[in-house]
């Protein structure tokens, strides 16, 4: 079964450029593409503490600046 959709010009241009080679269809790039976007590995309990961790010590100003890690690390 097919479905036909609309898309912009631009949109149509911008898939043409990412097509793998000529006779890829737009129905395989598309696939490739949700492939990469969509992560279906679950986040272990581990790493869901971790930003949790972080989330609470940005709110209590446990932090350094970029600015001040960057010159500490002579990356200017």
């Amino acid at each position: 079964m097919a479905t036909t959709i609309q898309l912009q010009p631009e949109t149509k241009a911008r898939l043409d450029e990412v097509k793998v080679h000529p006779r890829e269809t737009y129905d395989e790039a598309l696939n490739r593409i949700l492939d990469l976007a969509i992560d279906t590995e679950p986040i272990s309990e581990e790493t869901l503490v971790k930003i949790e961790e972080a989330i609470s010590d940005l709110r209590k100003g446990k932090f350094r600046p970029f600015e001040e890690v960057v010159r500490e690390h002579g990356l200017q």
